[in-house]
């Protein structure tokens, strides 16, 4: 069993089809359907099922799955390991970022990007549950994201800081100056909210349905810019964590009282995957003083 097998396995189940998963490795078709093959007979048992141009992942193929990605993990962070013996002179490292976080993203890439040049950082925005989809397939290094409800047990979770959930408002709005507002008031305002995706509207979402509130959600928009242009507009209102705009100075933010709506933003990471030493300089730079975020 060869390491290039496992990763043609891998590529071919998350595709599903071999003539993309081919072009993906950048390899021919027979190469990679040969391989697989080969595979096959010597775990002696068929991972795909064939059905004309289409396959599907046998039960086999299902359970193999997840060994054959902690296999390749583990191999690429012996690999990892051993290049971090030297300076971080290159390299590469993948975040991925709820919006809520950008702000807070912001400085430390700026720092992180100053005093190391050579290292290759790609960023992807993204809902909770793309960001944990790709961190589940190896895809990024680090997330930082809010909470989930229902954690993950292959991952990790290091408390970044806690924020509390506000109403915001255009500065204009006859609300804007007021020291709080509850949820029965809130549900009498037309409300703009995160599609679903966002961690944020489930936990605004469990809320309202914990307390018999019905708002009056006028749109749910899967791109948080848009949602607050909305907002700016002294049109509609919204609920997001104090970070995601206390530096925005086109907003008010009202705080919602007698209730506890507290988001927990988190550093995740993949808890089979070494950590490289990129990312923890990254992470250096992060948790710097966050009061200038609201937190």
């Amino acid at each position: 069993m060869e390491l290039r097998q496992l990763k043609y396995f891998i590529k071919a189940k998350e595709l599903l089809n071999f003539t993309a998963a081919a072009e993906a490795l950048n390899i021919s078709q027979s190469t990679l359907s040969q391989q697989i093959k080969q595979l096959e007979i010597e775990l002696d048992t068929p991972l795909f099922n064939r059905i004309g141009k289409r396959i599907t992942l046998t039960e086999a193929g299902a359970l193999f799955y997840s060994y054959a990605l902690q296999t390749v993990n583990k191999a690429n962070s012996g690999l990892t390991l051993l290049k971090d013996l030297g300076e971080l002179k290159t390299g590469d490292l993948s975040i991925g970022v709820t919006y809520g976080l950008r702000h807070l993203l912001t400085p430390a890439l700026i720092a992180f990007l100053s005093d190391y040049p050579g290292v290759t950082v790609k960023v992807s925005f993204g809902t909770s549950e793309e960001l944990h989809d790709k961190l589940i397939g190896l895809h990024l290094d680090l997330v930082l994201a809010f909470e989930e409800i229902v954690a993950d047990e292959n991952l990790t979770y290091t408390l970044l800081f806690e924020s509390p959930l506000c109403l915001v408002a255009a500065l204009d709005s006859p609300l804007a100056n007021q020291k709080e507002i509850d949820l029965t008031a809130i549900s009498q305002l037309p409300i703009v909210l995160p599609a679903a995706g966002y961690s944020t509207r489930k936990f605004v979402g469990d809320i309202f349905v914990k307390h018999n509130i019905h708002p009056k959600i006028s749109a749910e928009i899967n791109d948080i810019p848009t949602l607050l242009d909305l907002v700016k507009s002294g049109k509609w209102y919204t609920i997001l964590a104090k970070t995601t705009v206390a530096i925005d100075k086109e907003l008010a933010i009202i705080p919602i009282n007698k209730i506890n709506m507290t988001r927990r933003a988190m550093i995740i990471t993949h808890q089979d995957a070494y950590q490289k030493k990129a990312a923890r300089y990254f992470l250096e730079r992060l948790t710097a003083p966050l009061s200038k975020f609201g937190v």
